[in-house]
């Protein structure tokens, strides 16, 4: 197993504009896509994927699972008393039942759903959804999992869990018959999602495709089951041990056709920093349109960054404190070599270390001059402004090329 999370070389920026999807869905094997491998062809361009034969080593394979059904008496035992959050899939766009959750006790789902398989999946009962369960963060110590090794650079988790913040590592659980409706993921993240048992069906579009979609009012459609389009998308099937990763930007239904576990991360790193911020950017661009009556409030622009957390789950000065944290530990490895852990005990490689920097380094131009940036309250108190993290990165990187 790799232990370095190491690149070839250095990268320069490309414009994800100019590279091309491929015109078939690659698939791929662990057993010969070595790490640098999986960051030219995948991380670098954007590109989605499936990964074959990822987590047949990993305890969650081995004792969640009895003859391709969850094992329902182990999990019961093990997390009976945990509280998940469900929702039911349903047809209609109906905005107050999207955006219900209700809190059960696992054990509860673990009931509901051995009850209907045993009666064969009566056609009339609602499907039940147990979604975004941060089972992980509840859990440190429980090593039912690992991070594969191609998503190790995962800055936002680096993030979040050493600051003791909420996390972006899920459990997904679903009876057959559920299903998530068309949607781009979180802040415009990465994805990776990993089958421990059953069956996910995917239809991906490229960036850029889902525009294609929208009505007149530039809605998206909820449920692409039945829509007539002739725009490039790809549906792929994914079997227990397989991992998909969904990029950036990647608008995405998928469907579980029979009894599913997944094990879920977002993720954030410097091949998709740029687009998170241009993304968070243009989110605020529309907040401030839609409120503009209100630009002559006292704290108009605090009351956007608020409304954009709400939105996009980052604001600014989040999205500066993250990217800093981050900056600082690449920037006291290259001057004092202090290394970086990742998840799996993996180690950060040194030209994977130059290539974050450089990425940060080019993100924090464009924050920079952003027009809002010497107004937000939230900036005024960092503990060491953009201007000066940008300089001492270019500092840092221009000592290392003389």
């Amino acid at each position: 197993m790799e232990r370095e999370i190491e690149i070839n070389g250095r990268y320069f920026e490309k414009s994800l504009a100019d590279l091309k999807c491929l015109d078939e869905f690659p698939i791929e094997d662990s057993s010969n896509l070595t790490y640098s491998q999986f960051f030219e062809k995948y991380l670098l361009k954007n590109q989605a994927c499936l990964i074959r034969n990822v987590s047949n080593h990993w305890e969650s394979s081995k004792f969640w699972v009895n003859c391709a059904l969850p094992d329902f008496c182990y999990l019961n035992s093990k997390y009976g008393d945990r509280t998940v959050t469900v929702q039911e899939c349903k047809k209609d766009d109906d905005y107050l039942q999207k955006h219900k959750k209700p809190k059960w006790k696992f054990s509860e789902y673990m009931k509901y759903w051995e009850e209907n398989i045993n009666k064969g999946y009566p056609n009339d009962i609602p499907l039940y959804y147990l979604k975004d369960w941060h089972l992980k963060n509840e859990s440190p110590d429980d090593d039912f999992y690992e991070v594969p090794l191609y998503f190790a650079s995962d800055w936002i988790n680096e993030y979040l869990v050493e600051n003791c913040k909420d996390d972006y590592r899920f459990i997904y659980m679903g009876i057959k018959g559920t299903w998530s409706p068309f949607h781009v993921d979180v802040m415009t993240s990465h994805s990776w999602s990993t089958n421990i048992c059953g069956l996910k069906r995917w239809v991906l579009f490229p960036p850029g495709e889902e525009n294609y979609l929208r009505d007149k009012f530039g809605n998206l459609p909820r449920d692409i089951e039945n829509l007539k389009h002739n725009r490039k998308c790809f549906e792929v099937l994914q079997y227990p041990g397989d991992a998909m990763f969904v990029p950036t930007n990647w608008h995405h239904q998928v469907w579980n056709p029979k009894d599913t576990i997944s094990i879920n991360h977002n993720w954030i790193n410097g091949c998709n920093l740029k687009q998170i911020w241009l993304s968070m950017e243009e989110n605020l661009s529309q907040i401030k349109e839609e409120i503009k009556d209100c630009e002559d409030m006292d704290n108009f622009l605090d009351h956007c960054q608020v409304m954009l957390r709400a939105l996009f789950s980052l604001d600014f000065t989040e999205f500066y404190n993250f990217i800093l944290y981050i900056a600082c530990k690449r920037i006291d490895f290259v001057q004092n070599g202090t290394v970086i852990i990742l998840p799996e005990n993996r180690r950060l490689g040194k030209n994977h270390v130059l290539f974050d920097l450089w990425s940060i380094n080019n993100t924090l131009k464009l924050f920079n001059e952003h027009e809002d940036i010497e107004q937000i309250s939230g900036l005024k108190h960092v503990k060491i402004s953009p201007k000066s993290l940008m300089n001492n990165i270019q500092s840092t990187l221009s000592h290392l090329n003389k």
